[in-house]
């Protein structure tokens, strides 16, 4: 798997000593390396190439180094981006707390069904500019960036078209689902008052595919941490001192969403010359290839959130609903947060995978997928600590009912084991954006969720009576299942073959004319 003989980039290597012990090994890109001790050890720095083979421990270190820093520097500022973006549903909620119980359900259950059911598909749909993007960014093509974003932006806004009638008509579905006459008809009210915010997510999530290509990711910390205080202070406005109840909360959720929006299209525009190049005609070419990359990317991430959504509702049909949902909730809220972590450690391998596939550099991106799974699962077993040293104690954060407290205790293994499951997960679903390998990913997520993970959660929680604890392990099996399934694609996936494709996919969807 490391012989790249064949590869352009890795033609016979010459070392060339000069007065200062650097080296320049030879190949179509350079690399610089630094010699260390003995001829063996070398330093790879980031110079433009792939990386050689390591020899000895000096070497493997240096590459964790280098993967390390290349890679949190895409993931810290993404996850800071997802956090602020966690905060602007937060905050409405709780803003709209204050107005009443009704109003604090009624927008909760917008924001959590309708709205997380949209923000999902359209994530996942720009979720093909992590693969498409990255790998023309890698290849050189950067003036295809911005072509590929315009594909996406056509995509995306048809795909709002189409999710529009769930915002509408969410008041009659709330109510066959079972919701209270006056909850549902408040929520469904909420609902169409946001449908600009619903159009608004095609142009954000498009735009920050974009940028991640191009590692150019702390605008988007900045831009999301400022939309994140104006949000407030619009909230406290429109609510606190106009008095327009949760119409204002709809209107500050409006603007957020098209401000955020907006200031990223200006930045692209104003600054990132190179890979924006004006309207193109070519956004009109491979519209249907691209489409099918888009809504399997769109199915993969899907097919995951609706899996946690599904243990929701099945546990709610259990014999003490009020505790079995209660604590889970608690437990899958704890879990969220971890999650927002890793959303960025997904954005980072993505980029790294898809950049360096594209550039024709298959040592880089294996090494790059074994530094990041080993480093989620490290820190996926040290939160896993945390929660088994804390299982009697954390659930007071969120409660200060003794049998709701006592539930989580029961449920912290669980989710201890749950939390290193997606430390893992995550991160291989990322190498699969950056891979384009989403169909295989889909089909894989619909066999092992839907197929094994529920239906035995439904035999381990209904017929043989553990209640929410079977429901869980079932999800837990299903989620191990497929972790598994995907580590062995990894482990047998050739990384040539996968620079190969790479090149093809940017041949067939738009070398520049």
């Amino acid at each position: 798997m490391d012989s790249h003989s064949s590869s352009p980039l890795q033609s016979p290597r010459e070392v060339f000593p000069d007065d200062n012990d650097l080296f320049f090994v030879g190949g179509d890109a350079s690399i610089e390396v630094e010699l260390h001790h003995r001829p063996s050890e070398v330093l790879v720095t980031d110079a433009g190439g792939d990386y050689p083979a390591p020899h000895g421990f000096e070497d493997i270190f240096n590459i964790c180094y280098l993967e390390s820093k290349k890679s949190w520097a895409i993931a810290a500022p993404i996850a800071f981006n997802i956090l602020c973006n966690y905060g602007i549903n937060s905050f409405t909620t709780i803003f709209v707390g204050h107005l009443g119980d009704v109003e604090l359900s009624a927008i909760a259950i917008s924001l959590s069904v309708i709205a997380n059911f949209s923000f999902g598909f359209l994530f996942g749909m720009s979720s093909a500019l992590e693969t498409l993007c990255g790998q023309a960014y890698g290849a050189g093509h950067v003036e295809m960036l911005g072509i590929y974003m315009q594909r996406s932006w056509l995509i995306s806004l048809l795909a709002c078209i189409c999710i529009t009638p769930l915002y509408i008509y969410s008041t009659p579905l709330l109510k066959l689902l079972g919701q209270r006459e006056d909850i549902a008809e408040l929520a469904g009210k909420f609902s169409i008052q946001i449908i600009p915010q619903m159009f608004s997510l095609a142009i954000n999530f498009t735009t920050q595919k974009f940028l991640q290509a191009q590692s150019d990711v702390n605008i988007l910390a900045w831009l999301a941490f400022v939309t994140l205080l104006l949000h407030i202070a619009t909230l406290y406005m429109f609510i606190e001192v106009f008095g327009w109840g949760t119409a204002g909360a709809a209107v500050a959720y409006d603007i957020s969403g098209w401000g955020i929006s907006a200031a990223q299209v200006i930045y692209i525009v104003g600054w990132c010359k190179d890979s924006w190049t004006g309207l193109s005609r070519l956004a009109f070419k491979e519209l249907w290839g691209f489409s099918k990359l888009s809504v399997a990317s769109a199915v993969m991430l899907c097919l995951e959130m609706w899996y946690f959504m599904t243990i929701i509702v099945l546990t709610g049909q259990l014999e003490d609903p009020i505790l079995a949902v209660g604590s889970l909730s608690i437990c899958m809220n704890v879990n969220g947060w971890e999650g927002m972590l890793f959303v960025g450690v997904n954005a980072a391998i993505s980029v790294r995978v898809a950049n360096e596939l594209g550039s024709g550099h298959p040592r880089a991106a294996k090494y790059s997928v074994i530094v990041l799974v080993t480093q989620s699962l490290l820190i996926g077993i040290l939160f896993m600590s945390l929660i088994m040293t804390t299982r009697n104690h954390f659930a007071v954060i969120f409660t200060d009912s003794t049998d709701l407290q006592k539930a989580v205790a029961k449920l912290a293994y669980l989710l201890a084991i749950t939390m290193v499951l997606n430390s893992v997960q995550t991160v291989i679903s990322g190498v699969a954006v950056g891979g384009g390998w989403q169909g295989l990913v889909a089909y894989i997520n619909l066999g092992c969720y839907y197929i094994f993970g529920l239906p035995l959660g439904f035999l381990l929680g209904y017929k043989a009576h553990l209640g929410v604890q079977g429901i869980w392990m079932g999800m837990i099996c299903g989620t191990f299942l497929q972790t598994v399934v995907l580590l062995i694609i990894l482990w047998k996936t050739n990384w040539d073959t996968e620079v190969e494709d790479a090149s093809e996919r940017m041949r067939k969807w738009g070398e520049p004319e």
